[in-house]
């Protein structure tokens, strides 16, 4: 049976304490907005996807392509979370959301491996590469080669054949393994 519009009240008249009628989860009101790259974003329409407000804010870091969660190529940091952006709903965002143009020096050793390791062609792929090879080492950096080549197997590339990213990747992960260590 489809949800008929809510009143914003229960039956007796009380308000509805943040639920929508079917006990599904209110979505925030336009006016809200999300924390993105550091910068306060309106929220934008109830159903929009998190790559739609992006987008409507003039964040484009975050690629529009495939628009169902196969390519990899919106793909965004919310909290240190790597997600597709245009299947997430931004209303359910509660963390901070970082693009590739967030990272700023905390990739600034990702964007050189792979430029060193000509990790990318056409470019398109590359925001969303990055930001996921970012949220895989951030959350170890003591990985093989194939738990790299695991991780970022969500976002494609059409133009380099893979070896020269996980390579990039790989890279980096050792160079922040023997950081981690001399930081000891």
């Amino acid at each position: 049976m489809p949800d008929r519009p809510s009143s914003g009240r229960n039956a007796a008249g009380a308000p509805l304490e943040g639920r929508a009628v079917g006990g599904r989860p209110r979505v925030q009101a336009e006016s809200a907005t999300l924390r993105v790259d550091g910068d306060a974003v309106p929220l934008g329409a109830p159903g929009a996807s998190l790559l739609d407000v992006l987008r409507a804010s003039g964040k484009y870091a975050a690629k529009e392509a495939c628009g169902r969660g196969e390519c990899g190529a919106c793909t965004v940091l919310v909290g240190d979370r790597a997600v597709m952006s245009c299947t997430m709903l931004a209303a359910l965002v509660t963390d901070e959301v970082t693009t590739a143009a967030g990272l700023g020096d905390a990739a600034a050793d990702l964007r050189a491996a792979f430029a060193d390791h000509a990790a990318f062609q056409c470019g398109f792929c590359t925001p969303g590469q990055v930001v996921r090879a970012e949220a895989v080492l951030r959350a170890s950096v003591d990985r093989s080669r194939d738990e790299i080549v695991r991780e970022l197997s969500g976002n494609v590339c059409r133009c380099t054949g893979y070896c020269q990213i996980v390579d990039a990747v790989c890279a980096v992960a050792q160079s922040r393994q023997c950081s981690r260590r001399d930081a000891r």
